[in-house]
């Protein structure tokens, strides 16, 4: 119901605010079925995906059909208890995630130049 007010005081959202969740700290083991009982209680889902490496284990993305559903969602979700586990519910930002995996590039290169030219890191 407060997502039809927001609707009709026209209120104006801040710019980080986006359809797309990432949604951090959940159990290996939990099913879509759950995340879509868990996310579905505020709005329409159009997509959730489940991490499944090693590296993305226990984070989602969660896309919604309507902003404010999104934002109705973190408000509410956001250090809510599954499984003993604190969910922390973000709103996905592009360029926050894009350096993440540049970094990881940039390290993964180092490591490379270095082992090339016989350079170690370690102190002696």
């Amino acid at each position: 119901m407060t997502t039809i007010s927001l609707r009709k005081q026209n209120t104006r959202l801040p710019p980080e605010v986006n359809r797309v969740l990432y949604v951090r700290n959940l159990p290996f083991n939990i099913t879509s079925e759950e995340m879509y009982d868990i996310f579905g209680k505020y709005g329409a889902i159009r997509q959730i995906r489940i991490g499944c490496n090693k590296d993305t284990k226990g984070t989602a993305f969660v896309v919604y059909e309507d902003i404010y559903d999104a934002k109705n969602a973190v408000d509410h979700l956001s250090g809510f208890n599954v499984a003993n586990r604190y969910l922390i519910v973000l709103y996905y930002q592009h360029a926050k995630m894009s350096k993440k995996f540049d970094q990881k590039k940039n390290e993964e290169e180092v490591a490379k130049l270095q082992e090339k030219y016989g350079v170690s890191t370690k102190d002696k």
